[in-house]
């Protein structure tokens, strides 16, 4: 069974069909699940729905778009979250400079106060970081106790063996079927497999053939096949390893 190690089943996208969607996740492979946060929120959303699901589990953070929230009294409440046996990562936190729609400063410092909590408690963290490669190392180095997953990573394959060494997973997501993924299945040949675990990022990123449509953790399938393609593995090897890691990244049992 399968690790959807990021997904968003709390977005208004699966609004008409949500409960039909979760009640047919087993059938199609998928075992757990990770129903990230993006602001606060949201966060207290999927807490709610992973008190209804014993496979989904919850993270809780704010995204870059989100980082003009945070402040003490956020952060306060999310330590406060941390404490909900459901909720197994802080994020997703970050860095995003592609829109820059929130300022670089703000996104900093929220990124920073985030990591900050994660040292305190001990936890591992979602990385979003998009366009902004150089701040979003220098903060991760900030906190070398911090480690996590950096998900939908886009980053190079050298930078990518360079968080491995520090201890850091890769998350790939439907963008590793894509025709013009080259960095991405270069990265996911070169690093070690046992730091390498699987996404949707649902609803978006959804793989090949399904590009463009909605994505759901149905698909995840798609990513372990090309993943053991890249790998020159099965593709039960790929979904064995790639689920342990999952396990272990966010210490479930």
């Amino acid at each position: 069974m399968l690790f959807d190690t990021h997904a968003h089943l709390n977005d208004p996208a699966f609004d008409e069909d949500r409960e039909a969607l979760m009640a047919g996740l087993a059938d199609k492979g998928i075992g757990l699940v990770m129903n990230a946060g993006c602001s606060l929120e949201s966060s207290r959303d999927i807490i709610r729905m992973a008190e209804r699901y014993p496979w989904l589990y919850a993270s809780v953070g704010s995204h870059p778009d989100s980082a003009d929230e945070v402040n003490e009294e956020v952060i306060e409440e999310y330590r406060k979250l941390c404490s909900h046996e459901k909720v197994k990562a802080i994020g997703e936190i970050g860095l995003d400079y592609y829109y820059e729609d929130i300022p670089r400063e703000i996104q900093k410092k929220a990124f920073r106060m985030q990591m900050a909590l994660a040292n305190e408690l001990d936890m591992p963290v979602i990385i979003h970081e998009r366009e902004a490669h150089d701040d979003g190392m220098r903060i991760v180095k900030e906190f070398p106790k911090v480690k996590g997953v950096f998900h939908c990573y886009s980053g190079s394959a050298e930078m990518a063996r360079q968080l491995v060494n520090m201890g850091w997973y890769i998350g790939f997501t439907g963008v590793l079927t894509f025709k013009n993924a080259r960095k991405a299945v270069e990265t996911a040949a070169s690093v070690p497999l046992e730091r390498i675990v699987l996404e949707t990022d649902c609803p978006f990123m959804a793989p090949e053939p399904y590009r463009g449509k909605r994505n759901d953790p149905g698909y995840l399938p798609k990513m372990a096949e090309k993943l053991a393609e890249i790998r020159g593995i099965s593709v039960e090897e790929a979904i064995a390893a790639t689920t342990e890691n999952a396990k272990r990244l966010y210490r479930i049992q």
